[in-house]
Formats: structure tokens, C-alpha cells, sequence
């Protein structure tokens, strides 16, 4: 795919994100895009900066570390989204400036503990299963008030809010269902007194019904990239 085309998508997608805050009186520029590399060359996500995207999301670690280091000359910030093992925290927390999938909190200590000092705190949101589906990561919902409790006073991240992977649905009214479930459960929290500024919910599907329920920040791939190879 042409330099052209990455720019024309990222327009297309900008169009539908700022028509949906219109839609649903969400004030212009309150929602974020996040553009979702997984599996894709460097070179795409080079074309997708050249066109003016910034934010970019990784699901692998070995993968986006490898990114990482050829477009390093680039001004790009890099957000971990996908599931994480122990053993990779350590790489998570010295080169990424956000992490959308802590589902546990011995993961989050590690984070906290791991954190180069030379680094502002890492942004993390906690990802919640919403749909609570056997095949999904993320924490129940009935877990969530104590962990992010406990989240909040580690000394080297700064919780920003939450995250979650619904179950596919076809419908708005469906979809829409599950990220009202997710900004109820912030809003449960914010009266607890943890004000959190993030939902990270809505994919290349579903984000104008994510954006109706409250998302702050979208993560998009197969609108911007196209099909996965």
C-alpha cells in the first residue's frame, strides 16, 4: 500500500471519530487515536507517522521492541495492549509510555518496581473482562474497586483508567450495552475517589458505539492497515 493510502485511511477513520463525538455531544477532540500495528511492518506504521498519527499500540513485545529500534528517529508514542507474561515486564516497563492490559496486580508491582527512575511513571489502565468470557484476559468486575485501590498507590505508574475487549456484536444497541457496563464501572470508581481519565475501548467495529459510551481513547487497526496478513 502506497504512503497515500495510510494517509487517506487515517483520514477516513479521524472523519468518523470526530463525526461520532458530534453525534453523541462529545466535545470535538475528546477522543484519541490509537493505531493498532499488530503484525504490521515498520514501514506501514512510518507511512501511517509521515500522514501525522503519533500513538501507536503493540500487542507483542519482541515485535514492537523490533519497531521500535528502526523508527527510532521518529516521535512516536508507544502503548503495550496486549497480554503480558512476568517475564516480559521488565521490557514493557523501560520502553513503552503506556499499558492498557494489567489484568493483575503482581503484574502491575512488577511494572511499578521495574520503571527506570530516568522515566516519568508509566500511564496503565486496567483491562476488565466485561463480557466475562472464558477466552479473554482482564479482571471480573467484582475484583476490580480493590485492585485499582491498590494500583493507584504504586509509586511508579499512574493509573489512568480502564480498558476492555467486549464480545464481538453486530448491533449498536449490543454493542454499546457492554461500554456503558465498562464507564459504569469507572464512574463506581471515581465516587470511590479514584478519578480516572481513560477508557481505552472501541476497535475499527464498534467505535462509534464506544465513543457514545464515554471511550476517550480508540485502538484501530484493520481500518487503518487492513487486513491482518
Amino acid at each position: 500500500m502506497m504512503t497515500a493510502d495510510y494517509a487517506a485511511r487515517l483520514h477516513a477513520v479521524l472523519d468518523r471519530i470526530r463525526a461520532a463525538e458530534q453525534r453523541f455531544q462529545r466535545p470535538p477532540g475528546a477522543v484519541r487515536l490509537l493505531a493498532v500495528g499488530k503484525t504490521q511492518p515498520a514501514a506501514a506504521i512510518a507511512a501511517l507517522a509521515a500522514a501525522g498519527q503519533r500513538d501507536f499500540g503493540e500487542n507483542y513485545f519482541q515485535e514492537a521492541l523490533d519497531k521500535m529500534a528502526e523508527l527510532a528517529t521518529l516521535d512516536l508514542e508507544w502503548h503495550f495492549i496486549g497480554p503480558m507474561q512476568a517475564n516480559k515486564t521488565r521490557g514493557i516497563a523501560e520502553h513503552f509510555a503506556w499499558v492498557h492490559s494489567v489484568d493483575r496486580l503482581k503484574i502491575a508491582e512488577r511494572l511499578s518496581a521495574q520503571r527506570p527512575d530516568h522515566l516519568p511513571p508509566l500511564n496503565v489502565c486496567l483491562q476488565v473482562n466485561i463480557d466475562r468470557e472464558p477466552t479473554k484476559h482482564g479482571l471480573d468486575e467484582a475484583d476490580l474497586a480493590e485492585v485499582a485501590r491498590a494500583v493507584a498507590t504504586l509509586p511508579r505508574l499512574r493509573l489512568r483508567g480502564l480498558m476492555a475487549i467486549p464480545a464481538p456484536a453486530t448491533e449498536f444497541a449490543a454493542q454499546r450495552r457492554s461500554f456503558a457496563r465498562l464507564r459504569e464501572l469507572r464512574e463506581r470508581l471515581a465516587g470511590a475517589g479514584l478519578m480516572l481519565d481513560t477508557l481505552s475501548a472501541g476497535m475499527s467495529d464498534d467505535l462509534e458505539a464506544a465513543i457514545a459510551e464515554g471511550a476517550t481513547l480508540v485502538r484501530i487497526g484493520t481500518a487503518l492497515f487492513g487486513p491482518r496478513p
